[in-house]
């Protein structure tokens, strides 16, 4: 649909023309600086930072229903940098222009409810919201979309040239920069550093396909982190993990598309999020907010953090009731299926304690909530979710656990509906079922089998036939149509089939 097909009193709203004035805001010592080159935390006291809109305020002023026909008008435009999270243009880039924007697909990925069956197993009404469905098969594109973006921009504008992006990874981050690099190429190149033999070999195969750099060293990805901020501090590199402040930014899309795809209506709503380097649940938080301030929505949803008993540090945190007595304490993490949420000092996590307080200081109770997670139970939820016609991940099963923890502990009820997170493709972590499959996890990471869910294929070769089609052996008459006939009553015995 063109733009001047739309109705006259949004007509003028459908290219965005708000004028942003964003600023790095450290959440530490609350100074502000320009966002003329890239700042990852506070020049003065290292802290990190988030990105504010000084012209906020501008966009209280067109009332919230209107807002929600912008965008429901915007969702039928044609023009490609409207089409991803740029649909919401003034609350994520509000400085960037159109021409600048990177769109290769990424936002606006489904939101799939359960079936009947499934839901009764959870005890709750829920849907996945399949981020697996992004260009690189992960959440992860969002925020690179608008980090790349603002690299672009800064390109464009000659504020920077010859960039090379770099990113610590668990295997989604590492994927996703080296895609979006990959095309602003020649003026951006990428690497990334990924802990030796923690990625599965689908992941790695992203970056090397995309042209990458991509170094491998021991430890695990906190290891790797160190690393990523220690070559930004001392060369001209540009750092593309969600200490990136535009990456948190870009991740805001997540909250908004799911207001939108439920009209609005965050009531009984309830949200769970895996939490990693704790980006993504910032970014969740940070978009809710947004949207409620400038009343789009008129309730904050329920938020609820989940973590593996592996690595677990935000739940640690939160499991002290009395705020004034918490204290932030890194772990050390042990094997987890769910890789991307395996890290013990998530870089975010400063931001998490400043948008919860937030958050729950606007909804006036208590409604950002974390639970933990067994290993054996993120495999047996995952593993139940795609057998009932999901493509749920690790980190899916770990969203799907949680939910069962939380109707179990009464954090959700049943007038509730929930939406989990499937960060990536099921198909990134096929190995994980493979093993599930074939009892072969190693110790350390607490995981066996459930039989009922163990699901191999079958070899069907009737006792006796010799003659069988091999490639370029094909079989022809009456040998054919006994092979057919042997291998076909076979499968019907095996499946219990009734003759018509």
């Amino acid at each position: 649909m063109k733009p001047e097909d739309f109705p006259d009193e949004i007509r003028p709203f459908i290219i965005p023309e708000h004028k942003g004035n964003l600023v790095y805001r450290c959440l530490g010592c609350g100074r502000e600086y320009g966002i003329e080159k890239l700042l990852y935390t506070c020049p003065d006291c290292n802290k990190v930072l988030l990105l504010h809109d000084l012209n906020f305020d501008r966009l209280k002023r067109i009332p919230g229903e209107k807002w929600q026909r912008i965008f429901d008008y915007r969702r039928m435009t044609k023009i490609p940098a409207l089409k991803g999270i740029y649909r919401y243009h003034e609350f994520i880039g509000p400085v960037i222009p159109l021409s600048s924007v990177v769109y290769l697909g990424e936002g606006h990925t489904p939101l799939i409810e359960a079936n009947s069956l499934l839901q009764e197993k959870a005890g709750l009404r829920f849907f996945f919201k399949n981020d697996g469905q992004n260009p690189s098969a992960s959440f992860k594109d969002r925020g690179m979309a608008s980090a790349l973006s603002y690299i672009n921009y800064l390109v464009k504008e000659k504020l920077v040239s010859d960039v090379l992006a770099i990113c610590a990874s668990t295997g989604d981050t590492s994927a996703s920069a080296a895609l979006y690099a990959s095309y602003l190429q020649p003026h951006i190149k990428s690497a990334v550093i990924l802990p030796h033999k923690k990625v599965t070999p689908q992941q790695l195969s992203q970056p090397l396909g995309s042209g990458a750099s991509v170094f491998e060293i021991p430890g695990v990805f906190d290891d790797c982190m160190k690393v990523v901020e220690s070559l930004s501090e001392k060369y001209n590199v540009a750092l593309l993990n969600s200490k990136n402040a535009w990456r948190i930014l870009g991740q805001e899309s997540y909250s908004y598309e799911i207001a939108q795809d439920f009209e609005y209506d965050m009531n009984n709503k309830a949200i769970f999020i895996p939490i990693g380097n704790a980006g993504n649940i910032t970014a969740v938080l940070n978009g809710f907010i947004k949207f409620y301030e400038t009343g789009i929505i008129a309730v904050l949803p329920k938020i609820i953090g989940v973590q593996s008993e592996h690595a677990n540090p935000v739940f640690n945190y939160y499991s002290e009731p009395n705020a004034k007595k918490r204290k932030f304490v890194p772990v050390n993490v042990k094997p987890s299926v769910a890789q991307a949420a395996m890290i013990g000092n998530p870089v975010s996590m400063p931001r998490v304690i400043h948008l919860v307080d937030t958050y729950n200081r606007l909804a006036g109770k208590e409604n950002v909530f974390f639970v933990e997670v067994k290993e054996q139970s993120i495999m047996d939820w995952q593993i139940t979710a795609n057998r009932n016609g999901h493509i749920a991940c690790t980190h899916g099963g770990e969203c799907l656990a949680g939910l069962a923890v939380a109707v179990t502990s009464g954090l959700v009820s049943l007038k509730e509906t929930a939406v989990l997170d499937s960060t990536a493709h099921a198909l990134k972590f096929s190995g994980f079922q493979e093993m599930y499959f074939e009892n072969t996890f190693p110790a350390g990471y607490e995981v066996l089998p459930d039989k009922s869910l163990i699901n191999f294929p079958i070899l069907i070769h009737p006792e006796g036939l010799d003659k069988v089609p091999a490639p370029g052996k094909p079989l022809a008459g009456n040998d054919f149509n006994i092979f057919v006939k042997r291998v076909s009553d076979e499968i019907a015995g095996l499946l219990d089939l009734k003759k018509r």
